[in-house]
């Protein structure tokens, strides 16, 4: 069986989410933390020897203070993230475990992934070494500028990329070997620059990434939805899971 390491990224600053209190990943939705509700996804499955955690600096010591009881029953590793999301995943990857065979990176921030899900894009990226969640576009396009129309794109190939995004370890490690500074807005898209193909994997509009407020009540009502603790990493999400749901 091959393995997985998980990474986590939670060190962005959660400027959209409007609490000057509180960043989004250590909010409480419906009883769990967000970043806990994540990791548990991912924790209790076989195939995955690592959890890590990345935070911001800034947040370290009130992480650790604040989640002393979950991270003592969490086999979850938690580093130091970088100013930009790409050093932050770099961080991460350096402490990845030796002979892990796949990473994959998660935001911290999607709470309500599904195992299946997991199960399908861990298949496929064994099978082609690269593989992401994503969902086709279904609405019509639109380009604008200052709140003007300037064309309607075509939507046909257009794809919107969620994550687990999962790599053959070396292949990641290649990509930011060359990175050269470069900044991508995910981990797929560096893999992509050396060439290498990418699979895509129909995901689930309902593995949602919280952005603000109202995703995260999206997200409790969505979690009233399921039955037993109501995680959908668990198999007490299957039922759920076989008529299509997640």
């Amino acid at each position: 069986m091959s393995t997985f390491a998980v990474i986590l990224p939670a060190a962005g600053r959660s400027t959209r989410f409007g609490d000057p209190f509180q960043k989004k990943v250590f909010v409480d939705l419906q009883g769990r933390p967000v970043w806990v509700r994540t990791a548990e996804a991912f924790l209790h499955r076989p195939d995955v020897e690592q959890v890590v955690l990345a935070i911001s600096p800034e947040d370290h010591n009130w992480f650790r203070e604040k989640f002393a009881a979950s991270l003592a029953f969490m086999n979850v590793d938690v580093v130091e993230g970088g100013a930009e999301r790409a050093d932050t995943v770099e961080r991460a990857l350096a402490v990845v475990k030796p002979g892990i065979d796949f990473v994959a990176v998660h935001d911290a921030a999607r709470p309500l992934i599904a195992d299946a899900r997991i199960s399908h894009v861990f298949a496929e990226a064994q099978r082609t070494g690269a593989a992401i969640l994503a969902t086709e576009v279904s609405s019509t396009v639109k380009r604008a500028a200052e709140g003007l129309v300037n064309e309607t794109v075509d939507r046909r190939g257009l794809w919107l990329a969620q994550t687990p995004q999962v790599f053959r370890r070396q292949l990641l490690l290649d990509a930011y070997a060359a990175r050269n500074g470069r900044n991508a807005t995910d981990d797929a898209q560096l893999v992509e620059w050396l060439g290498h193909p990418v699979a895509c994997v129909p995901g689930s509009p309902l593995n949602l990434k919280l952005t603000n407020k109202e995703d995260l009540r999206i997200a409790a009502a969505l979690l009233d939805l399921l039955p037993g603790d109501g995680q959908p990493g668990t198999t007490a999400s299957d039922s759920k899971q076989r008529t299509g749901l997640w």
